[in-house]
């Protein structure tokens, strides 16, 4: 018999880690959810597309003044390319 076997990276290949922060988190119910690729898309405007859809009117207005960081680098950019974790940040307020 023979075991197949899941890496890490065959994992993160197949998904996306979405991590929400303050009012993302709010909007969402989850602090983190993991997304399979194909739903999560390849771009950071298709990923914004999806959480809007799914979480409505209040993620809407999260993304459209927070930012995406993308494995660690803020990224605006709709085209930008989904990486293996993804933090969604609500606009900050301060000083």
């Amino acid at each position: 018999m023979v075991e197949a076997s899941v890496t890490a990276a065959s994992v993160t290949a197949a998904s996306v880690t979405v991590r929400y922060f303050a009012a993302a988190a709010e909007v969402s119910g989850v602090e983190e959810e993991r997304l399979p690729r194909a739903e999560a898309g390849a771009t950071v405007g298709e990923l914004r597309d999806l959480l809007v859809d799914r979480y409505g009117a209040g993620m809407a207005r999260v993304v459209a003044n927070g930012s995406f960081l993308v494995d660690g680098v803020v990224q605006r950019d709709a085209s930008a390319p989904l990486g293996a974790n993804v933090d969604v940040l609500p606009p900050f307020a301060g000083g």
